[in-house]
């Protein structure tokens, strides 16, 4: 059953009611006079699965807001039907919350729409969690205890916690999150790739891959291997059954490589237990900080900020590419225009995306700016209802697909 009531539909700035009117059905043998003022329920004329067929064309908040019509309309809204999984698509939405200590709420970001809803978001506890989202699920990490991660649909509020992850006690080690989910069966697969550093040896990193499968429950290690001259971060992806990290150049030139940034890549599917994963490596475009990797539609997509050559931590621009047979193609950069939009910018912003959608944030702003990878379309979100009330408060959030279909 859907958890939501219309109270957490609060449109941005005006609110959706949550009475639920009862039409009475109209008798052809009815003996009252027709005028103009009777109200004609589909009740009458629409069978369960028309109706269904009906709702199932409009955008998700639209079906969440259309519960509130009758008390037929509200059990089949609320009610896990197969309908739902033969929606139409739907874009991906953008949570925004400000980085702070207290409970995490904030709001939706709707494309389809252009409206932002107040949202609660479930069972995440701060803002600085690692979120990874696919299929209509996200999944999220604890910030202090790198073991506890759990899976929620956010439209519907159900989620759970899986088992603990192993590793993760170490407070000196990096740990990045990644998702996907199978369309098809609703099964989903959970990586997480951990690098910890050796405590003799300054530019050896120990990095390793674990797999949590819900098919089966249970957590498994695949890889374990050595990094040399090369550190893990926070950043990793799956895209088409291969998980996609990046890793940092310690400073320790590694078989004449001078790049500082290299994208790995492990399959997920054959999980080789011994293979060099450096030798394999391909480096970013240029240099980059703060990239990004995401999944548009089985599309590995990278994302980061250009530094100027005399200022590396101040960026010129953002750039966008894609992986093509193992190299980068760009895609675009974003406008001037644009770039100035967000007012002072630094090294340090917040990009995500799924299906053809790219969201990127600054951190020092709420100003949320969009862009389409299939038409090549820069657009402004609506104004966002989340303002900067002192000059050092940061935001963020991450992206997700609205879906009624999918469970935990």
């Amino acid at each position: 059953m859907l958890a939501m009531g219309s109270e957490e539909w609060e449109l941005y700035p005006s609110c959706i009611g949550s009475q639920v009117i009862e039409y009475r059905p109209i008798s052809e043998d009815s003996d009252d006079d027709w005028n103009g003022d009777v109200a004609v329920s589909l009740d009458a004329v629409l069978p369960d699965d028309l109706l269904e067929k009906v709702l199932s064309f409009l955008p998700v908040a639209s079906i969440i807001r259309s519960g509130s019509v009758c008390k037929r309309w509200h059990e089949i809204v609320h009610a896990q039907r197969q309908t739902w999984s033969k929606m139409v698509p739907q874009k991906p939405w953008y949570f925004m919350f400000t980085c702070s200590e207290e409970a995490v709420s904030g709001f939706a970001y709707d494309p389809s729409l252009r409206k932002w809803y107040g949202f609660d978001f479930p069972c995440i506890e701060k803002s600085n969690w690692s979120t990874s989202s696919s299929g209509g699920l996200v999944c999220l990490m604890d910030s202090e205890n790198r073991r506890r991660i759990m899976v929620c649909n956010p439209i519907t509020k159900d989620w759970k916690r899986l088992l603990d992850a192993p590793g993760g006690k170490t407070a000196d080690f990096y740990s990045a999150l990644a998702f996907s989910v199978d369309r098809n069966s609703h099964q989903y697969t959970v990586a997480v790739a951990r690098s910890n550093q050796d405590p003799s040896e300054y530019y050896q990193w120990e990095f390793t891959i674990h797999l949590y499968e819900s098919i089966t429950g249970s957590w498994v290690t695949p890889f374990t291997g050595v990094l040399l001259g090369w550190r893990g971060g926070d950043e990793c992806v799956i895209c088409d059954g291969v998980l996609y990290y990046l890793v940092y150049s310690t400073g320790v030139p590694v078989n004449n490589n001078e790049h500082c940034h290299c994208l790995v890549m492990y399959n997920l599917v054959a999980r080789p237990n011994h293979t060099s994963l450096m030798s394999m490596a391909i480096p970013v475009p240029c240099a980059l900080t703060c990239g990004r990797l995401m999944n548009l539609n089985e599309r590995l997509v990278l994302v980061g900020g250009i530094g100027k050559q005399d200022r590396p931590g101040i960026i010129k621009g953002i750039g966008i590419w894609e992986l093509h047979n193992k190299e980068w193609c760009e895609v675009a950069r974003m406008p001037h225009k644009f770039f100035q939009g967000f007012g002072e910018f630094d090294d340090v912003f917040a990009s995500c995306g799924a299906d053809d959608l790219i969201y990127i944030q600054s951190y020092g702003s709420p100003a949320l700016l969009t862009f389409e990878i299939n038409q090549k379309l820069w657009k402004w979100s609506a104004k966002s209802p989340v303002s900067k009330r002192f000059p050092l408060q940061l935001f963020t959030g991450f992206s997700f697909e609205p879906r009624l279909d999918i469970a935990s």
